[in-house]
């Protein structure tokens, strides 16, 4: 294939600097535009880190500014779309979630058309499928099944909103006559050294003499180690690019997992840390059809508030859904239309993280240290 050149939009992102660490590997790639919205020290020494004959260039900008991003497109081949703005318990103001996820999308979408770039990848999201109940039980789900998220929460909304879009550009006629090919990847949760996610959940530990807060113990879930998720976005750049692979993949979204063991999001903190003594909280909790009606009731009570008071329960029936609920879904699609097959094992990506954990372990007991003496 001919050489090329890619965008990685959220490259500051958990996903997107691995996705841009895998990038530097792939054969004929002549340049890496890293979109940032913040470019700190600790960015410019990771990629100070990275090995590649590729050009590395640098781009600050939002995307929600158009003008930004019809120059970041400028000569691209492909654009992967990791920027997004995650939050399920509503600390992030609902018109700013839908403006960075959906209105950004579709405006880099637009961006792509007019600067002609044929390729376009969009980091979507489990939650865009669900979970609906946490009654309803849905094991190794199929793309075919169609699930859909039926919640008016503003992150699976927007995500949701976010990957029609995506799959409806497909086929878009580009300013050069040329033509758009689009696919979409929806990741579960995603872990691993550096998570933000499970940063706050060990730090919470921390505090707490190493009890992690059993939040989710009736869920059986999927979960992806960040390098997996990233080699799937390389795999599918791979594919859209390739003319005999790229007819199977154009307009379609694939779920991406890994042998990660299912299990709930308590389980999936507790095996990464116990190395270091962590367990969960054995107290007793709620039934969770309590525990789903107290969120109602925490929703009603923000209602109630919102004349005079910005109130925004940590409880809802969604986060309630999303956190207890049986979900998971096979990635055989994947592996028959990109060729993916998991780079980490579910051992591995344990033992790396469980590393990572250790040193925040040895972070903690250093500023103890401190303050004692």
């Amino acid at each position: 294939m001919p050489r090329w050149s890619c965008l990685v939009t959220g490259a500051g992102g958990f996903l997107g600097q691995r996705v841009v660490r895998m990038l530097t590997q792939e054969k004929d790639l002549q340049e890496i535009r890293a979109l940032y919205r913040s470019f700190t020290p600790k960015h410019r020494e990771e990629l100070s880190k990275l090995q590649t004959k590729a050009k590395v260039t640098v781009l600050k900008g939002d995307i929600l500014d158009a003008q930004c991003l019809q120059r970041a497109c400028q000569g691209i081949s492909v654009v992967i779309h990791t920027a997004a703005a995650i939050d399920v318990s509503g600390f992030i103001p609902r018109q700013t979630i839908v403006d960075i996820n959906l209105k950004g999308t579709q405006l880099l979408l637009d961006a792509c058309v007019e600067a002609s770039v044929p390729v376009f990848i969009y980091s979507s999201s489990m939650s865009v499928a669900g979970p609906n109940s946490y009654k309803e039980i849905v094991r190794n789900a199929c793309e075919e099944e169609n699930h859909e998220n039926k919640w008016s929460d503003p992150y699976p909304y927007s995500k949701k909103m976010a990957e029609k879009a995506v799959l409806a550009a497909n086929g878009r006629t580009l300013k050069d006559g040329g033509t758009l090919h689009t696919c979409a990847l929806r990741l579960p949760f995603i872990y691993g050294e550096g998570s933000q996610l499970l940063l706050a959940v060990i730090n919470r530990a921390l505090e707490n003499n190493g009890v992690i807060w059993n939040f989710s113990k009736f869920s059986v879930a999927n979960s992806v180690y960040v390098s997996n998720g990233a080699w799937a976005h390389v795999l599918a750049a791979r594919g859209l690019r390739d003319p005999k692979k790229s007819p199977n993949i154009q307009g379609q979204f694939y779920y991406i997992s890994d042998d990660t063991t299912h299990q709930s999001y308590n389980d999936l903190s507790y095996n990464l840390s116990k190395k270091w003594g962590f367990h969960l909280d054995s107290r007793w909790s709620l039934p969770l059809p309590l525990l789903y009606w107290l969120g109602f009731l925490l929703e009603v009570v923000s209602f109630l508030l919102r004349p005079i008071y910005n109130y925004q329960p940590g409880l809802t029936r969604f986060t309630v859904t999303l956190l207890n609920s049986v979900f998971t879904f096979s990635y055989k699609k994947a592996q028959r239309d990109l060729g993916y097959e998991p780079l980490v094992s579910w051992e591995e990506a344990r033992e790396k993280t469980s590393e990572w954990i250790g040193s925040l372990v040895e972070q903690h007991k250093g500023t103890l240290n401190t303050k004692t003496q």
